[in-house]
């Protein structure tokens, strides 16, 4: 049965008029000259459309000649792409979508850059991220994480708020897609970026439908709670500082390099950039340069030759096309990409940072403040998953964590049962004052200020380094959990914590809230749930209710008997 549904990347188009000459007018009409390209005006839509279709040749594949000298067999074997887009007005607004080579036709200016990670953001499964592409900002660096099967947000390592998402992939919450009709039961995917790479309806009236779907997500929903620190950096929008820094920056391009001005792969383009062999730079001139990589002293040797004050517009204007081969026709082209946006650079005005970033700039540090307290919010859920016994007044920490161990059926007490320290033998680590029936460590602190709690969350991350990375330290760990509990906890040998609870009690505050928490210590916090996540460890704060008792005498445990065992 012929499906209803196909896979394609679809752009929304910034400043196109809703009208078939407007979308027309808005591309290269030299680079369709070129092509041969045949347009075409689809009625069927029953919305106003353009679209266009061409082949490109070449006589013969770019590796025959090569191989012909290499191996003294001539073979003459042609090559042939193809190319068609399709342009639609929806309700006022204009998508782009290609096929093949189509996504060339698309003038890069036109794409609205956030489009397709706007939509993922509020659809996409949170726990089920299958892949992501982010930039760090001053770094030049494009990061690129992959978890075919799905991971949780925090494991992809991300959340940063030095960091630029560029793109999303992963499965789809339910949602009214033609995809969605057909397919029930059976997740949906999508990859999110500039573009929405998703399965829309084949048909006219179901493919409009689900950009018009698409478009009230976009519009309506709201993003995934553990999804919203995406859209934390945004780029500077105040034309105040915009000018200040492009006359910077342009100012700096009309002098000598001084390193401060490095290239960047553009976050788009990684793929092509793997595959490319030759790299085709025009800059304020008919000809191209050729070279086997992006040419940093050559684009900013031609932007130095510009004008003062045209320095950023040549480089706009400019172009660097990657290809396969290094007679590149239309068939081996890849991408085709504005010159600017290969450069990173940084720009102070007074004691703010910006950084250039394709083509944008960013503010360092400005969502710094929201994004420490959206981190350390999330890890306070609204129903803790466990609530441990009040702490008594003049309690020892030994004391209550001894007791509550006996409270709650099949805890264990682990306070001061510490380990060796493979660094030094001679010194020992505590790994968790308390181990949850179900693995989980629990690490407990009273404090009256930011040191304590200090120590608490490098306790946390060196216990779960030292488990993960040191064989001697499990090994020694899991009988140690074996003895002390009398034999009823039997942890695997290659025992990996996945999830930490901090207990906290604040002397003299009220009760624990990320308001509440000392400002120091919901910055280190804040690193430390996201240190943990990238291992693959959840973190969760819950609070130590105050007892209104003073100090009460507890019976001695039995050694070595039940779950709280002093051992």
């Amino acid at each position: 049965m012929a499906s209803n549904t196909a896979v394609r990347t679809v752009y929304r188009l910034s400043g196109v008029s809703p009208t078939p000459d407007a979308m027309l007018d808005a591309l290269d009409h030299e680079l369709l000259d070129r092509l041969g390209a045949d347009l075409h005006f689809p009625d069927a839509m029953g919305v106003p459309a353009v679209y266009i279709t061409c082949g490109m040749e070449s006589t013969e594949a770019p590796w025959c000649e090569p191989m012909a000298r290499t191996t003294g067999i001539t073979v003459a074997e042609s090559v042939r792409r193809t190319a068609a887009l399709l342009l639609l007005a929806i309700d006022g607004t204009v998508y782009a979508i290609g096929c093949d080579q189509g996504y060339r036709l698309i003038p890069d200016a036109l794409k609205d850059k956030r489009f397709g990670l706007s939509f993922a953001i509020r659809q996409m499964d949170p726990s089920m991220i299958r892949g992501a592409v982010s930039r760090s900002l001053g770094q030049a660096r494009t990061d690129i994480s992959l978890v075919p099967g799905g991971a949780p947000v925090p494991m992809l390592g991300i959340r940063d708020h030095s960091r630029i998402v560029r793109s999303l992939g992963g499965y789809l919450d339910d949602l009214p897609l033609t995809r969605s009709r057909y397919k029930r039961g059976k997740a949906v995917s999508a990859q999110g970026g500039c573009g929405l790479k998703i399965a829309l309806g084949i048909e006219p009236e179901a493919l409009v439908s689900d950009l018009r779907t698409i478009a009230k997500i976009c519009r309506e929903d709201i993003p995934h709670q553990e999804l919203e620190f995406v859209d934390h950096i945004v780029p500077v929008s105040d034309p105040a500082d915009l000018d200040a820094l492009d006359r910077d920056l342009d100012d700096r391009l009309g002098r000598t390099a001084d390193g401060r001005i490095s290239a960047s792969v553009p976050a788009d383009h990684h793929v092509a950039y793997a595959e490319a062999t030759v790299y085709m730079t025009r800059i304020n001139s008919a000809d191209a340069r050729r070279s086997d990589d992006f040419d940093l002293d050559y684009v900013l040797t031609r932007a130095r030759l510009a004008l003062p004050g045209r320095r950023i517009e040549v480089l706009r204007e400019g172009t660097v096309t990657l290809a396969r081969d290094r007679r590149a026709g239309a068939v081996d082209t890849l991408a085709v990409t504005p010159a600017l946006n290969w450069l990173e650079a940084d720009v102070a005005l007074g004691s703010r940072r910006f950084f250039l970033l394709e083509g944008e700039w960013y503010e360092a540090g400005a969502g710094y403040v929201a994004e420490c307290r959206a981190a350390v919010a999330a890890l306070f859920p609204p129903s803790p998953s466990v609530f441990l016994p009040a702490w008594f007044k003049g309690e020892s920490e030994n004391a209550y964590n001894n007791r509550v161990a006996d409270e709650l059926p099949g805890w264990l007490c682990l306070d001061t049962k510490n380990v060796g320290n493979p660094l030094q033998r001679r010194d020992q680590v505590e790994i968790c004052d308390l181990l949850m029936p179900d693995g989980t460590l629990v690490l407990v602190k009273r404090a009256d200020g930011s040191g304590p709690l200090s120590h608490l969350f490098s306790q946390a991350r060196v216990a779960v380094e030292l488990l993960q990375e040191s064989a001697q330290v499990r090994a020694e760990f899991t009988a140690k959990v074996a003895r002390l509990s009398g034999g009823t906890r039997v942890l695997p040998e290659d025992f990996t914590p996945r999830r930490i609870i901090l207990a906290m009690q604040l002397k003299n505050r009220e009760n624990l809230t990320p308001r509440s928490l000392f400002g120091f210590s919901q910055i280190t916090t804040a690193q430390t749930a996201k240190a943990l996540a990238a291992r693959g460890v959840t973190v969760e704060v819950v609070g130590v209710p105050e007892g209104d008792t003073d100090t009460i005498q507890l019976p001695l445990c039995p050694m070595g008997i039940g779950a709280g065992a002093l051992g």
